[in-house]
């Protein structure tokens, strides 16, 4: 395939990724000092943001707190609690945000995870990973599969506080994993690490637009390498972060970045994968969740079309964005109350 520079997206689309390449260059992640001004953006919970990232609902509890890791390093979580949804406990899922395991924050994804809070009756565990090239791979993995032992093992509150429930007021089985780009990654990473050796039960995950192969070998890479909100530069400059080339770097087929190139993908919980048709990643997305069935594992895959990279969080700019959102919440509102009966292997 041939390198696509016109794209068949809606105005606001267009005029939204000029904007983000303007501010996000890769030659603006040189320095940790240029990094860390652009990790720390997010949009505010206001109109014009509003517009097009979606509000945050205003029936959803924002709270913090924090986990000790393997290594003593204290990692903060945001979490969001639906208010209607009363005092019991209630099914967790763990979310990981993207920005190539280099950018990103959680506040960023307040809308998001707000968002499945309110529409799933879940309590959403934000995690604030260690991101690089601070602390190279596969650290942010090793947060990633902390948290869930933590939230596993009765996370506390908000506020401090630790009850028989669990803490948080959440279940402590059945925990879903779930994130977008790089957060899909170590939620498909944390996945097959739990499986094999344990620490949490996981009983599904949902992956959005994952980045699973850092061989960045698929068609649709070469494909879109120019293509808007993500290109094969930023791929380029993210891995280079995430990797490092000292003699402790990880190779890109390792499992713990690339979980596309696992060995075995037998016994992992059902997933929906949700892919972006004007994406890099669409191809290794599609690649995941096909070797998942093949396995025998119950998985949903849907691409949208005319939407690109990141679409799910900004739904007011981009095709697709608020259908992937419902869809999202239904599939974590039906997994995580164990409603949802389907066949292993069955792709919708």
């Amino acid at each position: 395939m041939t390198v696509t520079d016109s794209w068949d997206m809606p105005l606001r689309t267009q005029l939204l990724a000029r904007a983000l390449r303007r501010s996000r260059r890769p030659e603006r992640m040189e320095t940790l000092d240029e990094i860390a001004r652009s990790r720390a953006w997010f949009a505010p919970a206001r109109a014009p943001y509003t517009w097009v990232t979606g509000p945050v609902p205003a029936g959803v509890q924002i709270g913090t707190t924090s986990f000790r890791a393997r290594d003593g390093h204290e990692v903060g979580v945001r979490t969001y609690r639906p208010r209607a949804a009363g005092p019991g406990p209630l099914p967790a899922l763990l979310w990981f945000h993207g920005g190539g395991w280099v950018l990103g924050n959680v506040r960023a994804y307040d809308p998001v995870c707000a968002w499945i809070a309110a529409h799933a009756g879940v309590v959403v565990l934000n995690v604030d990973y260690r991101l690089a090239p601070e602390h190279r791979a596969p650290q942010a993995a090793h947060d990633c599969v902390d948290a869930a032992r933590w939230a596993a093992s009765g996370a506390p509150a908000a506020d401090g506080s630790r009850g028989t429930d669990g803490g948080a007021g959440i279940r402590t089985e059945g925990l879903g994993l779930a994130g977008d780009s790089a957060g899909g990654n170590l939620a498909a990473v944390a996945a097959h690490v739990l499986r094999d050796e344990g620490g949490a039960d996981v009983g599904y995950t949902a992956l959005c637009y994952p980045a699973v192969d850092a061989t960045m070998s698929s068609a649709s890479v070469r494909e879109h390498a120019n293509a808007p909100i993500l290109t094969r530069l930023d791929m380029d400059t993210f891995l280079a972060h995430y990797l490092g080339d000292g003699a402790d770097a990880l190779d890109a087929m390792d499992p713990l970045v690339s979980p596309l190139h696992a060995s075995d993908f037998a016994g992992l919980p059902a997933t929906l994968v949700q892919t972006a048709d004007l994406d890099p990643l669409r191809d290794e997305g599609e690649a995941y969740a096909r070797l998942l069935r093949e396995h025998g594992v119950t998985v949903r895959h849907t691409n949208y079309p005319r939407a690109p990279h990141g679409f799910l969080s900004f739904p007011g700019a981009a095709n697709g964005g608020r259908a992937a959102r419902a869809e999202l919440a239904d599939w974590v509102a039906d997994h995580a109350s164990g409603s949802l009966q389907t066949r292993p292997g069955e792709v919708g």
